[in-house]
């Protein structure tokens, strides 16, 4: 397959993988020990990393994937202005 029928770059996937690894991060982060009324009320689901960490770290990786989906490609740019001249 040629680079004419990919819609991104190289430079674009890289930064979108780097995105989704990001996010998988964000939500392991978000994991943790269950609250089971067998053992009783368990306070690790109100941690810090919970609530404030994975969250932040998921956001973060949601914007890098959207930055990765509109970085223009310099590749693309200089072959469309030498087109156009």
């Amino acid at each position: 397959m040629s680079q004419k029928n990919i819609a991104l770059s190289k430079t674009n996937l890289i930064i979108c993988g780097v995105a989704v690894l990001i996010i998988i991060l964000g939500f392991l982060l978000m994991t943790g020990p269950s609250t089971s009324f067998e053992n009783g009320f368990e306070q690790d689901i109100f941690s810090a990393r919970r609530i404030k960490l994975a969250p932040i770290v998921c956001l973060i990786g949601f914007v890098l994937m959207v930055f990765g989906i509109l970085y223009p490609s310099k590749d693309k740019v200089v072959k469309e202005v030498k087109a156009e001249k």
